[in-house]
């Protein structure tokens, strides 16, 4: 039960529910159920699907801030024009109640904005931001419970903490993921330094994601607390009937994540060619929304005359994808550091693979050897290399007895090391000081 003597988190989100951040649902259920109270803001609801069973057992309700018009394709001019009546109260009310937090946040937007134009970034994003700044802010005066205010993702979310964070005087943290955190358009003219900088703490997920903050840190505390098994897969693994991996032709091969060039699916396309080519029969299912490497790996598919054997079908709910999880004999996720910096930090997808004891074969890219050693619990290859990725693929197949005991070791690294609930009660122990009575 909820502390009542304690203060509230205000969480501020990008979305919610998201399909995709399965990840962010478990840990607000999982910090409920540690006693935390929590109030959920929202910048915008921009996934219409059936949200994950876990979406029902939170308390918390979304409060959606008021949108902004369209940022792209429009003038700066005509777009803040179109924009401002929106905010325009709210920024009246808080003018009123934090004079001097309001002109504070309205100094550092606009330095930030020049500072960024000075590095090529124009228009400045962290103008949309400062005005969902200031309707959060607003919120916030209406919510005298909230003690400290927490973003996930250390660009657009952060920025708006950041700012709210000024106005209100309420400190604030973040959690950095993967491509928030490596893209430096993002995060234009020294933006995170600024951010982390003003933050009472950040937390992030992979040890390699850590000590790239702390660089930049300058003595701000800065967490590592992986994300662990998310709680609904979690429920049906439990409830799941156990039995041997599968083995014996063909062999399937499984890959899970948006269809984007960090992944590498257009490297687990020319793997399945070349393990055609010495004989051996696959077929390959990637599950996941389409994005920006879409057309190039169904352009693969085609060219090397996989149609029959790589399907692309798009996203699943827990309960199919666990189906595909116990019917795949290996995991294959080739990620790559993407041309615009782009990459995975761990994949949530390895660990739900790795608890289904599936032998996964994947690269060392970012914090991805945190999680897998190469031959204790998974094979991990060099990343944009086909016949490597082929030959372990092959291998496993071919050898069943070191693809069971690569599956029992990976069930074994997420039990000691990944357990959701644990990991969750170490997040609330970063929590609870920012909320104490």
């Amino acid at each position: 039960m909820p502390d009542q003597a304690a203060g509230s988190i205000a969480y501020l989100l990008t979305g919610f529910p998201r399909l995709s951040e399965t990840f962010i649902a478990s840990e607000i259920h999982r910090l409920e159920q540690r006693g935390l109270r929590l109030r959920l803001f929202v910048l915008k609801l921009d996934d219409t699907r059936a949200p994950h069973p876990v979406v029902a057992r939170i308390a918390a309700r979304p409060d959606y801030l008021p949108r902004t018009a369209s940022f792209t394709h429009t003038p700066f001019l005509r777009w803040l024009a179109r924009s401002l009546p929106t905010f325009l109260p709210g920024m009246v009310r808080i003018a009123w109640w934090r004079p001097r937090g309001f002109a504070h946040a309205i100094v550092a937007t606009v330095d930030q904005a020049w500072r960024a134009r000075r590095d090529g970034s124009w228009p400045p994003r962290v103008v949309k931001e400062f005005l969902q700044a200031t309707a959060l802010a607003d919120r916030l005066r209406r919510a005298p419970d909230v003690r400290h205010l927490h973003a996930h993702f250390c660009h657009g979310t952060a920025t708006v903490a950041w700012l709210a964070s000024m106005i209100s005087g309420i400190p604030f943290s973040f959690t950095a993921h993967a491509r928030d955190l490596y893209q430096a358009s993002l995060n234009p003219g020294g933006l995170l330094r600024r951010k982390i900088g003003a933050a009472r703490f950040a937390v992030t997920c992979t040890e390699a994601n850590r000590r790239h903050l702390a660089g930049i840190a300058d003595g701000v505390p800065v967490h590592c607390v992986y994300h662990g098994l998310n709680a609904d897969l979690a429920r049906l693994l439990a409830a799941a009937p156990s039995g041997p991996t599968p083995t014996g032709p063909p062999i399937r091969a499984l890959g899970v994540g948006r269809v984007v060039p960090k992944k590498g699916f257009d490297v687990l396309v020319e793997a399945c060619a070349l393990v055609r080519a010495q004989g051996v029969a696959v077929e390959a299912t990637i599950v996941g929304d389409d994005g920006a490497h879409g057309a190039e790996v169904r352009r693969r598919i085609g060219a090397r005359g996989l149609a029959d054997a790589v399907r692309l079908v798009g996203p699943l709910g827990q309960a199919a994808l666990l189906d595909e999880y116990l019917r795949a004999t290996v995991f294959c996720l080739p990620c790559r550091v993407a041309e615009d910096g782009d990459r995975d930090g761990i994949p949530n997808v390895l660990v739900e693979a790795m608890a289904c004891g599936l032998p996964v074969v994947t690269t060392a890219v970012s914090g991805i050897p945190e999680l897998v050693v190469d031959g204790v619990n998974g094979i991990l290859v060099p990343p944009e290399d086909p016949p490597a990725f082929a030959d372990a693929m092959v291998r496993l197949h071919r050898d069943p007895d070191l693809a069971r005991r690569l599956g029992r070791e990976a069930e074994a690294a997420i039990r000691e090391r990944f357990d959701g609930e644990r990991l969750a009660t170490r997040l609330a122990l970063l929590f609870r000081p920012a909320v104490a009575a």
